[in-house]
């Protein structure tokens, strides 16, 4: 056999097995949303990091599922924490037929994305958006949370206010989204079962940074305590400008929306920071099964932007794919049943869902800041 045609064989044959192998090969795309531009980047893009570095890790794995090896794919959106922009990246995932999603950060923009995933049969898993009804909405389905909801977080931090800090008076700022007013109204009904007085209410958005008018109104109504219903680069200023009308020595209460490494930055160190209780809805860092070790590698792979719910994340991509190998498939519409039956040991915790998608016995953590950095109080 001449050489010439020994090597158009061979050439052929390399061809084959390389069309062969793409046909073998599955790309699985992810969907993950968060807001990466605006006031809450910073959480937003942590939350990314943490998808980012499950995709890699799964794509380590070599996974095969359903007799195919599988490519995942990361398909990462901004809502900018923008209901409207949020239902908009909504569609555009489902357009792309994503086989799942993972998000959004905030509960304002995950509701109403939640159900056009509903519609197109895609399930989603948030980490972070806590408001309980979410997983409450009729006719929404596919839809699961990974940590504890606002009435964990409310309740939690309205309790330690009465039984630990025998506090009197409390008032109460929200900024008029869906998490802010529904974790103020769940701490604003514990308190007052407890015995608290409830002094005063104000509102905000979740877009100011001038609070001092509401602040000295306030200030008026004598209280030892304020709860404050939204996000870190909110509780920033307003924990600075509490420091110049004097309200130094007033407790400052919020959920997991204030609860990040950057509250001291935003704050500008302001005596106040030390006067701050927040909730996050699940264990330290310290008490994950995984948490130290998982921190690390997510330190030298994005050093210094670590927040807060990045490993929540993590496992929320984790536990997809895990159903999606129960399932041997990742038709949505196969694998969705599966991860009601999930049992998955993951960074943040041992995960399992209710039947109505919320996690299986939530952890509850306080936190405090001292000399500039968040500690664990429970």
């Amino acid at each position: 056999m001449p050489l010439k045609f020994n090597v158009i064989v061979a050439a052929a044959a390399v061809l084959m097995a390389a069309g062969a192998s793409a046909q073998d090969m599955q790309v699985v795309k992810i969907g993950h949303v968060a807001p990466v531009s605006g006031s809450q980047a910073n959480q937003g893009k942590d939350n990314e990091n943490g998808a980012r570095m499950a995709i890699e890790d799964l794509n380590a794995q070599g996974i095969t599922i359903g007799g195919k090896k599988i490519k995942f794919e990361l398909l990462a959106e901004d809502d900018a924490a923008d209901p409207k922009q949020g239902t908009a990246v909504a569609q555009k995932l489902c357009d792309a037929k994503v086989n799942g999603v993972i998000g959004h950060l905030n509960s304002g923009t995950t509701i109403p994305a939640s159900a056009i995933y509903s519609n197109c049969g895609i399930p989603m898993i948030t980490p972070s958006a806590t408001n309980p009804s979410l997983t409450q909405q009729p006719g929404v389905k596919g839809v699961f949370r990974l940590l504890a909801n606002d009435d964990a977080l409310g309740a939690g931090l309205a309790l330690h206010a009465a039984n630990n800090l025998k506090l009197k008076k409390v008032a109460i700022i929200d900024d008029r989204t869906a998490y802010g007013r529904g974790v103020a109204e769940v701490f604003k009904k514990t308190a007052a079962a407890r015995g608290i007085q409830i002094v005063d209410e104000q509102a905000t958005t979740d877009k100011a940074t001038d609070f001092m008018s509401i602040l000295t109104a306030i200030k008026s109504k004598g209280p030892d305590g304020v709860f404050y219903g939204g996000m870190a680069p909110q509780a920033g200023p307003m924990l600075r400008q509490m420091e110049q009308l004097g309200l130094s020595n007033v407790k400052f209460f919020g959920g997991d929306g204030i609860c990040t490494a950057k509250l001291p930055e935003l704050a500008a160190s302001a005596k106040t920071l030390g006067n701050v209780v927040c909730a996050e809805g699940g264990a330290s860092l310290e008490k994950m099964p995984s948490g130290k070790a998982w921190r690390a590698r997510y330190d030298a792979k994005f050093p210094g932007q670590f927040e807060i719910y990045s490993p929540y994340v993590y496992d929320a991509t984790m536990v997809l794919v895990d159903a999606m190998k129960r399932a041997n498939s990742t038709d949505p519409k196969v694998y969705a049943a599966k991860l009601f039956e999930t049992a998955y040991k993951g960074v943040t915790a041992n995960v399992g869902f209710e039947k109505d998608g919320e996690l299986k016995n939530p952890a509850m953590t306080l936190y405090v800041y001292k000399d500039g950095k968040k500690v664990p109080l429970n």
